[in-house]
This record gives C-alpha cells, sequence and structure tokens, in this order.
C-alpha cells in the first residue's frame, strides 16, 4: 500500500466546480450489516439531472446488489467513502445469473455529462470486489464485470481505486466524448492463485482518452475492441497484465472496424505482452491507423506480438484458412520499444495451466522482440522502428516473420532469426 500512497501524493487533487442553479445532492445513506444498494435504487429517480450523488467519506458501503443508474444529465457519482461487494460468492453469481441483471455491477446505461469520481486519499475511496476468494478456488462461473459506461456522451472518471476486483473492470460500450485518467486497479493475488480476466479497460465506442492509469492485473491492462474509433491510451503503467491489445476482431466471421488508436509512453511490467493484435481466422473487415509508441518493457515476454490467426485453443490445433478476407491490418506503427525480454528457460505465466500453454508459439525460442504472424495480402504498412532491447539472458533478440506474407519494408529482416532492422526500422 506504500506505493499507492506515494502514488497519490503525486496526484494534484481536483476541486470540485462551484455549482450554481438547481443544483442538488444525495448523500447514500448507510445501514451497518445491511444492503445500501435499495435505498440508493429508490432516490435516483429524483437526482437524474443536475445532482451529485455522494457515497460520503469515513463510511464504508455495503454494496451487495447491483447499481443501475439510468440516463443521466448533468449527473456526478462521487465515491469519497469505501464500497464493497459482498463476500458470499454464491450471492454475487446469483445476481449475475439473474434475467434483469444489467452487464456489470456498477451500471451507467446512456446519459450525457455523466461523471464518476473518486478521490485521492489512500485510505478512502476503494472499492474492495473481495477477488481472491473466487481466485483461489479458480470460480469461473457467473463472474460480475465491474463498471459499465455503456452509450453515455461527454463523461469522465476519474481518481477511481478497485481493490481485487473478481474479474473484468471498466467497460466504455458504444460512448462517446469520454476522459478515463488517475484510475488505479489493483488486482494483485496474495499467492499462487491467478487473477483471470481481470482486464483493466475496454475500450468501446468512440473518442475515448485514457490518461496516467496505473494498473495491476492479469489480462489486458487495456483493450480496444470492434467499432472503437479515436481512443488514446497514455502516460500509464501496467504489470503483470496481457499487455495493450487491439481485439480479438472477427470472431465468426464477423466484419471488424478499428481505427485511429495510439497507445503512447507506457510502462510494462513483466506482463504477458507489450503490444498485441489479435483477430480470428477467417475474419473480416479491417484495423487501421494504429500506434504502440514509447513503451518500456521490463521483463516482457512478448513485447510485440500480431496474429491474424487467434483460434480457441481447447478446441485443438489452429485452423487453416486461405480467406482472402482475413481482418486486415492497415498502417500499424510500432515506435520507440526500449527495455529488457523475459528468456527465463522454464518461466511460465500465471494463466497457464494447460500443457502446452495458451500463449504457447510453436517454433519460438522466448527471445523475439516481434512476432508477426500473418496472412499473405493482408498487412499494409506495417513497421517496427527505433527497437532497442535485450534479453535476461544475454542472448540476441530475435524475431518471427514469414515473408511470403509482406509486401513491404517491416524495419526489421523479415525471417525466423536474429533481429536484424532495416533501413525503415531505424
Amino acid at each position: 500500500m506504500m506505493f499507492v500512497r506515494m502514488l497519490l501524493s503525486l496526484t494534484a487533487p481536483l476541486a470540485y466546480a462551484t455549482i450554481t442553479g438547481a443544483w442538488s445532492t444525495f448523500v447514500v445513506p448507510h445501514t451497518n450489516d445491511a444492503d445500501d444498494t435499495p435505498a440508493l435504487m429508490a432516490a435516483i429517480p429524483d437526482y437524474m439531472s443536475d445532482a451529485s450523488i455522494v457515497f460520503e467519506a469515513n463510511t464504508t458501503y455495503n454494496v451487495w446488489s447491483p447499481i443501475t443508474f439510468s440516463h443521466l444529465t448533468n449527473v456526478e457519482v462521487v465515491i469519497s467513502g469505501n464500497l464493497t461487494y459482498p463476500k458470499s460468492i454464491e450471492t454475487v453469481q446469483g445476481y449475475v445469473a439473474a434475467a434483469n441483471y444489467s452487464g456489470a455491477w456498477f451500471s451507467f446505461i446512456g446519459g450525457d455529462n455523466v461523471t464518476l469520481r473518486g478521490n485521492t486519499d489512500p485510505d478512502w475511496g476503494w472499492v474492495d470486489g473481495h477477488g481472491q476468494q473466487w481466485w483461489d478456488i479458480m470460480q469461473q462461473t457467473n463472474r460480475p464485470h465491474g463498471w459499465l459506461f455503456k452509450n453515455v456522451t461527454n463523461g469522465i472518471i476519474t481518481d477511481v481505486k478497485i481493490y481485487k476486483p473478481v474479474a473484468w473492470n471498466f467497460a466504455t460500450t458504444g460512448s462517446s466524448n469520454v476522459h478515463i485518467f488517475n484510475n488505479i486497479i489493483i488486482a494483485r493475488s496474495d499467492n499462487v492463485s491467478f487473477p483471470f480476466n481481470t482486464d483493466g479497460f475496454s475500450a468501446g465506442g468512440n473518442n475515448l482518452l485514457f490518461e496516467n492509469n496505473y494498473v495491476v492485473n492479469g489480462d489486458d491492462c487495456l483493450t480496444v475492441g470492434n467499432g472503437a474509433k479515436n481512443i488514446t491510451w497514455r502516460d500509464g503503467y501496467c504489470e503483470g497484465s496481457h499487455g495493450l491489445s487491439v481485439g480479438s476482431l472477427g470472431g465468426d466471421g464477423q466484419v471488424a472496424s478499428v481505427e485511429n488508436v495510439s497507445f503512447e509512453s507506457t510502462i510494462m511490467n513483466r506482463t504477458l505482452y507489450a503490444a498485441r493484435f489479435k483477430s480470428w481466422t477467417g475474419g473480416n473487415g479491417a484495423a487501421k491507423n494504429i500506434t504502440w509508441k514509447n513503451i518500456t518493457i521490463i521483463d516482457v515476454m512478448f513485447p510485440i506480438y500480431v496474429t491474424q490467426n487467434y483460434w480457441d485453443q481447447s478446441g485443438g490445433a489452429p485452423p487453416n484458412s486461405s480467406s482472402v478476407n482475413e481482418t486486415h491490418v492497415e498502417n500499424f506503427l510500432f515506435d520507440q520499444f526500449v527495455g529488457v525480454i523475459n528468456d527465463t528457460p522454464g518461466y511460465v505465466e500465471g494463466s497457464c495451466i494447460t500443457d502446452p500453454c495458451w500463449y504457447y508459439v510453436s517454433g519460438a525460442t522466448g527471445k523475439e522482440a516481434v512476432i508477426f504472424d500473418l496472412y499473405p495480402n493482408t498487412a499494409t504498412n506495417i513497421v517496427v522502428k527505433n527497437l532497442v532491447a535485450s534479453t535476461l539472458s544475454g542472448a540476441p533478440i530475435a524475431a518471427m516473420c514469414n515473408s511470403s506474407t509482406i509486401s513491404s519494408d517491416v524495419g526489421f529482416v523479415c525471417w525466423n532469426g536474429p533481429y536484424v532492422p532495416t533501413m525503415a526500422g531505424l
């Protein structure tokens, strides 16, 4: 917790705006040993516009059932106290399995000018998901998503602090013009149990800006999904994650579209991947104009990984595809990756529970800085440049790339062998 205190002390507090006019404030009531959700849900209809809904400081609220905010206008939800999920796994599963479950434990459905604001107090403003007990028994049935911003226009998510979520955290499905900044997610296990599917942020919608977010988890730090456009992530920290990802796209032949995405200035610490693109075999559509730039890698297994051959490995060997409609990639740039590759012999990342591991790449040596797993005539202007990396073992770094699948300079010699920069990569 000491690091979190230091991090919060460096974050400038956001002053509450002075509000004039017909603005109302609702302080959520708390009852010891009882669910605080019903009282809030009963009050929400009276505070759907021009209002603050406040979980007050020095109070630990029992959010023992899901909360849904629908079609708010000019409303801020302020988390000054702590919030706690039910400790009972069965209780949570019952709500998630219910027909009226909204898709997340905290849902914002529709609305304009909606703010979710935590605080910078190191002891208050935490949301405790009690995820450890789920991870310890590897319970993956009827797990809750955390926070859903769905079809929200002009939103802010800031200073929210999540501790041990059960699984997925934030999703911005169909939202636009949302600023997500200064949030903290700690999904770190106390033991060898792995925090499966604890994705940090799932970016859906358009015009989304992610800044200064701190994520320790066991899946994608940020994943950009189908239909997303104009997405920026910068000045972040990701630890233990599965990378800054686009996809997966094109499942079941779906026509995918992602464009104008930028991942910038981020530290990737002991992650499985740093930059990752994944589309399903047989997919359609395209991902365009995507940049990963100024990425620091610390003991990362796969710094740059691009595959158009994503598949369900539990179903056997990868399928063969001769389709010309694989999800195309256009204008991909990987620029200024600097750091160290984890090529420790025998090292197994925590999400590996099968033999071979789900992330196994046939023929890989563990020293690859770049893996391009592409189909012929499906990739245009994909380039790696200014890559400076070494391995923990001191062995030379390598690349995996099939030259028959590319038609232009990708910034390095496209082969399965040592990483050798070319003119485009300098």
